[in-house]
């Protein structure tokens, strides 16, 4: 999401074989160029793929050396052609992306967030979340996120939605990850367990009140 001074971005660090947390240690938040960063979640080893393309698009527009970079809004905007086209080619890349960054332009230092999903559908908002996030941490976003936040406070924000949803999905794990990026350059702060407490009524007896549970 989007705070006073530039993009913040949280994710976890599982990935899944199937139903198994097979690896706990994914880091799956990316710089890309000087003023971008991008968070996939989906398949991972396609995740690696467009990683691979990007890698590629920045190599050649740094070769250009005409004192111009890519930034956040036209990278974003290539990923949505990579999507699109692998959709219409009935093979896509199983991913949902979201590109952050900022970047200097004529109205000053721009924030930018946007996402695109697997099929190519693509936006722009203040606030996303992907997969499960989809469901239960945008009405939380929505309530409670401001423009002129500061990081402490996009973090507790950012922290608020992760509990809730590890909370609720059995194939989570506690381990997190979160960056930033403004106008002096992007950190990819490394990994951290967030405090838990499992001892609530109904996670103790989750059948009480439940018909026809055993």
């Amino acid at each position: 999401m989007k705070y006073k001074d530039g993009v913040i971005m949280a994710c976890d660090t599982g990935a899944s074989y199937g139903s198994t947390l097979r690896y706990k240690s994914v880091e799956r938040i990316k710089e890309v160029g000087k003023h971008s960063l991008i968070g996939g979640s989906g398949e991972f080893s396609d995740f690696q793929e467009i990683l691979r393309y990007l890698d590629e698009l920045t190599l050649n527009d740094h070769m250009w050396d005409d004192g111009n970079s890519l930034g956040p809004k036209e990278i974003h905007a290539y990923l949505t052609r990579v999507m699109y086209n692998r959709r219409n080619k009935f093979d896509p890349l199983w991913n949902s992306l979201v590109l952050g960054g900022v970047k200097k332009g004529p109205k000053g230092d721009e924030k930018y967030l946007g996402m695109v999903n697997m099929i190519g559908t693509h936006f722009e908002e203040n606030h996303i979340a992907t997969g499960f996030g989809n469901h239960m941490a945008i009405p939380i976003l929505r309530g409670e996120w401001r423009e002129d936040m500061t990081f402490e406070e996009a973090v507790k924000l950012i922290e608020k939605c992760l509990l809730v949803l590890l909370y609720r999905d059995r194939s989570s794990i506690n381990k997190f990850q979160i960056a930033k990026i403004t106008t002096e350059g992007s950190t990819i702060y490394p990994p951290y367990a967030l405090k838990t407490n499992w001892g609530f009524a109904a996670f103790e007896n989750p059948s009480k009140g439940a018909v026809g549970t055993w």
